[in-house]
């Protein structure tokens, strides 16, 4: 169980979590528990390269001038340092299978981590990730699957289990820390799955004749947030507020709506959203969810999504955290698909 933050420490986790708040250091640090908590919550929460890349720009000698305090960020530094190779390492495996994909005449793209670390993020290893996901057509996974083999890994997922999920984990023979997972579909509950679905075709469609264009992005973050880890952690959220940061026109924020329509994420798409605008305090966040019209089933999810239950997920509220997710999960499962007209 992480330690416990007052209100103004959740605060202050939020704008270092927040790729593009200031690292101006008028902020109130202490080493007496208050740095340490929030070195630990952002570490959970996925954010722990942003934080520490700010306080390098704060600089060490502003910094309270404790033993263990500095024991503790030379030991996260050396660590990220380590993460940041490892992405590194997922990249060229990841460029390796996509060549070999397109050897043959399999269509696929690579989603998420190095993606949203590119497209999304001005510094790149703000972003770190700990596996390279590739999105292929459901008619092409056993095909994809042999070149996934062909190139050295291999399958660490039961296989009729991943054939029902659309996902399959494959792992490098020689170091099964690289982990490369292959989708059908980004949406692995089939229980959500009949009102919701955001596969390769879906994207297509979405960015058209571009590649990984802002309402792609997006969308996928949206989906990755609420449709497959349940806003675990803070990290997913800020994928979102990036997401929204690129969406820069009047156009790129109507192809978004309808990609939600289409796709059958409004409600994803509006709690995602909310819950993101009034973390980081991002209008056009909360704007774009209230252009979504309400029924039940999202104002149902938008009370229950609050931005204390994704900061209160591994705290001594985290039961109240875990229902409330869990509930949202259900509300997900039951919420009827909204018709759209093609």
């Amino acid at each position: 169980m992480l330690p416990p933050l007052s209100p103004a420490e959740e605060k202050l986790l939020l704008d270092f979590a927040d790729p593009e708040a200031p690292a101006d250091g008028n902020w109130t640090l202490s080493a007496n528990n208050s740095l340490m908590a929030l070195l630990a919550h952002a570490e959970f929460h996925g954010v722990l390269p942003i934080m520490l890349r700010k306080l390098r720009e704060i600089g060490d000698a502003n910094l309270p001038a404790d033993t263990a305090l500095q024991q503790k960020l030379a030991e996260l530094r050396d660590q990220a340092t380590l993460a940041t190779g490892q992405s590194m390492l997922l990249q060229y495996h990841g460029d390796r299978i996509m060549k070999a994909l397109a050897a043959k005449g399999v269509a696929a793209r690579i989603v998420k981590g190095p993606v949203f670390a590119r497209k999304l993020y001005r510094h790149a290893a703000d972003r770190p990730f700990t596996d390279i996901d590739i999105l292929v057509d459901p008619a092409r996974i056993a095909e994809a699957n042999s070149v996934i083999a062909a190139c050295g890994f291999e399958l660490a997922s039961g296989e009729a289990q991943s054939h029902e999920l659309q996902e399959f984990k494959w792992l490098e023979k020689d170091n099964s820390s690289l982990l490369i997972e292959l989708h059908g579909n980004l949406v692995h509950d089939t229980g959500m799955r009949r009102r919701l679905s955001l596969g390769f075709r879906e994207l297509q469609v979405i960015d058209g004749d571009e590649a990984d264009t802002p309402a792609a992005l997006l969308t996928i973050a949206i989906v990755h947030a609420a449709g497959g880890h349940k806003f675990h952690r803070l990290q997913l959220c800020v994928d979102v507020l990036q997401g929204v940061r690129v969406l820069q026109s009047p156009a790129a924020e109507t192809r978004l709506l309808e990609t939600a329509r289409m796709a059958g994420i409004e409600l994803e798409l509006a709690t995602v959203l909310n819950v993101t605008g009034r973390l980081f305090d991002e209008p056009r966040a909360i704007a774009l969810a209230n252009r979504i019209k309400p029924d039940l089933a999202i104002r149902l999810a938008k009370w229950l999504i609050t931005g204390n239950v994704l900061l209160r997920v591994n705290s001594r509220d985290k039961m109240r955290s875990r229902l409330s997710r869990d509930a949202f999960r259900w509300v997900q499962r039951l919420a009827r698909a909204r018709r759209y007209a093609a």
